[in-house]
């Protein structure tokens, strides 16, 4: 199943994605179940346990129904979690990336955390802070979504918890993160500095996280090319790890890591991301999303 939030006029509202609608998840509970619902995003529907209610709805049977099956043509797809409760992402957990910055993989999940405010989704903007950011950087990484709250689990339930996977654009300003006086959140924080999306894609359709190419270009040029199968710490190890010393809540969202062909490791010179140039990446089986660069504030 692909699950996604879904934007027509002012209104937003969680949906499954099937061939080439979007159907609304509120307007298709309350059509089964005759009480009203509101998921104003794909975390709601998470929050209220919606996936495990959706099996009784028989979404098929409502694909005549013009309030339920939206054409995709005629909405906007946003990110699928608008303001995730939590970002976790690990660095340097890909070892062809680590060698690209001649750093040794690191002895145990090296983690940092994105604030919401950076979540845009497909075809939205990564806008660079104007005037003072001349070295931003991409990195595509498979996201984690948590579905059901994790604590202190095991490696081997950690899957359970988990409700699927979106692509996301872990976007960094290198001289932030790294310059004098640097600091990681601040590099890593920036206004849309962290695209999910276009949507979510469940785990009974993604049953190994770990074979999945990776892409990313810039402007049409091959960048970034990979395959999760080079994570130094899988998805179940992060699950765990983390859950260890920080409850994960449903629509939590942690970042894996990206491969090789990041600006910063290109030789002679870094490939940073300039106003105007086009960004494009996926992931095997999860979908594309596209931005645009422009600065901010906009112009």
């Amino acid at each position: 199943m692909r699950y996604g939030t879904y934007q027509l006029g002012n209104k937003t509202s969680a949906c499954a994605i099937l061939g080439t609608h979007a159907y609304d998840l509120a307007q298709a509970f309350f059509k089964h179940y005759r009480r009203p619902y509101k998921f104003v995003d794909l975390l709601a529907f998470l929050q209220a346990g919606g996936a495990e209610k959706l099996a009784e709805v028989e979404l098929g049977r409502m694909k005549e129904d013009k309030t339920v099956a939206l054409p995709l043509k005629e909405v906007r797809l946003r990110a699928p979690i608008l303001r995730p409760p939590k970002i976790v992402c690990v660095g340097l957990n890909y070892r062809d990336h680590a060698m690209e910055q001649k750093k040794e993989p690191p002895a145990a999940p090296l983690l940092f955390s994105k604030a919401a405010n950076v979540v845009i989704g497909d075809g939205d903007a990564i806008r660079i802070p104007a005037g003072i950011s001349d070295k931003v950087d991409y990195e595509v990484e498979l996201g984690v979504v948590i579905g059901t709250k994790a604590q202190h689990v095991s490696e081997s339930k950690a899957l359970d918890y988990v409700a699927g996977y979106a692509v996301v654009n872990d976007v960094s300003e290198r001289h932030f993160q790294m310059g004098p006086g640097g600091q990681w959140d601040r590099g890593k924080g920036c206004d849309t500095f962290g695209p999910v999306g276009p949507w979510l894609v469940t785990t009974d359709e993604i049953t190994d996280p770990h074979v999945l190419d990776m892409w990313l270009d810039v402007n049409g040029e091959k960048r970034q090319r990979g395959n999760t199968r080079t994570m130094i710490y899988n998805v179940p190890t992060l699950v765990s790890y983390v859950s260890q010393f920080m409850t994960l809540l449903p629509g939590d969202i942690i970042t894996t890591g990206t491969p090789p062909g990041v600006a910063l490791g290109m030789k002679p010179t870094p490939g940073w991301l300039k106003v105007g140039d086009v960004v494009t990446l996926g992931i095997q089986g999860l979908g594309e999303q596209r931005q645009k660069i422009l600065a901010f504030p906009g112009k």
